[in-house]
């Protein structure tokens, strides 16, 4: 699971909106968009996720993916800006008749930032990672199916699964590898990719390196700096001032016009996988009720909340599935807004005069301003919103790691991760054994087609039980100076390529 995580910290003076990176020479080369481009550019990207830690098995948050992703750390598999895997560090493999095994072939010339050459071990390593009781990857849960792993030789890694899964290559690229024999990984790196770590300040900057023992393509550009910011506001005005050349995903759409209008900026609407929930506790009271979710997702109305919150921007979906998985479905009209069909329901529940819950509520943008609209709505039907601002640290202890909740607002990042729902453990308790069977039966198909059929009647089945409340997607909108080009415009469980920007100079 990924959740957006914000920046507790903010970028106070003009000399921390700059690293101590100077490009050197002038080396150009034609690029993509016309003209020449500078191969020894600095590229400055603005974003509102600062990483907790730099290592994405320990709860890095949003930014690490960001930041590193693809950047510093490559998986065997990359799944690109468009939602494809790609083979990355293996060179080839193999899937056994019986679905169960699957056989790896490292690529030759793979070193690590250190020097260390990759093998399989590494590979093991990093998957082991994943696996471990401590571990909070995204994918854990979903690699559990791994029953062994075996290096017959220092360039194979041959994989047992314990029942069929046909989700796992694509899993596997959200699998960083990692040098088994590097320490530290909170605060330093040491991945294969096209860049190496250059500097973090806290609060302030992360600093990325191209590096010059890169067994793939080198990086369009030398160097690239994310600097981190509060609010959209102090991101939008470094925007302005050329303190950043792109932002990697812009929160205030009031502000839009002005790089609309300008040109010298260019706004980019691409396609995001962030949804924003009200997530109920399905095993506490009053939410342990299908009525009582049906009711509260009628009651609010998600329309007029996302056009508050973003304008023309974004989409409803009515469901964890934005379009671009493959069993993507509008079910919208599923629980409609209808006030009505909302008090009728509260009363068939037991609960005509309404009640009482607490919301917990992250205390970064648009929570807040979420919380406050759900708290208005609610009210016509009788019910009464107590909103508990949190920090997101404190969110993670209190709500996914301990479900000391009743409901919460929170953002996922990932695609396909509808999965999620079929495991009653999971920090909002939905529990559904028909929904738990398909979900199941869906990774151990043998065909796309049988799985996407599979999860589109899980998912079906989830929007009717009203599992969560799903308000809205997120829009992706990347605004960038018109002297960039290769960056990536889709938000994509939150990475962000910069191997392939170019800069003008």
């Amino acid at each position: 699971m990924s959740l957006k995580k914000t920046s507790l910290y903010a970028v106070t003076t003009a000399a921390a909106l700059s690293l101590a990176l100077t490009a050197c020479g002038g080396s150009t080369g034609s690029a993509s968009s016309g003209g020449t481009w500078d191969k020894d550019a600095t590229v400055n990207i603005g974003s509102l996720y600062e990483p907790q830690n730099l290592d994405n098995t320990a709860g890095g948050g949003q930014g690490v993916t960001e930041a590193l992703n693809g950047n510093v750390y490559e998986g065997l598999f990359r799944l690109t800006d468009d939602g494809d895997v790609e083979k990355l560090l293996v060179a080839d493999y193999k899937v056994g008749d019986d679905g169960l095994t699957y056989t790896f072939t490292l690529r030759d010339g793979v070193k690590f930032h250190s020097g260390k050459e990759l093998t399989s071990a590494d590979v093991k390593y990093s998957l082991q990672k994943v696996l471990a009781e401590d571990s909070q990857s995204a994918r854990k849960s979903n690699l559990e199916v791994v029953k062994d792993i075996a290096t017959p030789d220092t360039k194979t890694v041959k994989v047992t699964l314990s029942q069929k899964s046909i989700s796992f290559v694509y899993n596997l690229s959200y699998v960083w590898i990692i040098n088994s024999e590097a320490k530290n990984l909170k605060t330093t790196e040491d991945g294969t990719g096209p860049y190496t770590l250059a500097k973090w300040t806290r609060g302030s900057a992360l600093g990325l390196q191209r590096f010059a023992g890169y067994w793939g393509e080198a990086a369009a550009n030398k160097e690239v700096v994310f600097h981190y910011y509060k609010d959209a506001t102090a991101l939008n005005n470094a925007l302005l001032t050329n303190a950043v050349d792109v932002v990697t995903s812009e929160q205030s759409p009031d502000a839009l016009e002005q790089f609309k209008n300008n040109q010298n900026y260019k706004v980019n609407d691409g396609e995001s996988t962030t949804k924003l929930l009200l997530a109920f506790n399905d095993r506490a009271k009053p939410f342990d009720d299908v009525k009582v979710r049906q009711a509260v997702s009628a009651a609010i109305d998600d329309k007029k909340l996302l056009q508050s919150v973003w304008g023309d921007y974004g989409r409803l979906i009515g469901s964890m599935v934005p379009p671009t998985d493959p069993w993507y479905e509008d079910l919208t009209d599923v629980n409609a807004h209808d006030v009505d069909k909302a008090k009728k329901l509260l009363a068939e529940a037991g609960y005509e005069d309404g009640f009482t819950f607490t919301l917990d509520t992250p205390n970064y943008d648009p929570h807040p301003t979420a919380a406050t609209f759900i708290k208005s709505e609610l009210a016509k039907v009788g019910i009464t919103v107590k909103i508990n601002t949190i920090t997101p640290d404190e969110w993670y202890t209190k709500v996914y790691q301990n479900h000391d909740f009743t409901a919460t607002l929170q953002e996922h990042v990932n695609d396909r991760d509808l999965v999620w729902y079929g495991n009653p453990d999971f920090y909002w308790g939905y529990d559904n054994k028909q929904v738990t069977a398909w979900i199941d039966q869906a990774e151990k198909a043998s065909t796309t087609a049988e799985q996407t059929e599979l999860l589109k009647k899980a998912n079906r089945k989830t929007a009717e039980d009203a599992a969560s409340d799903w308000l809205y997607l997120y829009p992706q909108i990347v605004v960038a100076n018109s002297k960039l080009s290769g960056y990536p415009l889709n938000g994509l469980n939150s990475q962000f390529y910069a191997y392939d920007i170019q800069k003008k100079g």
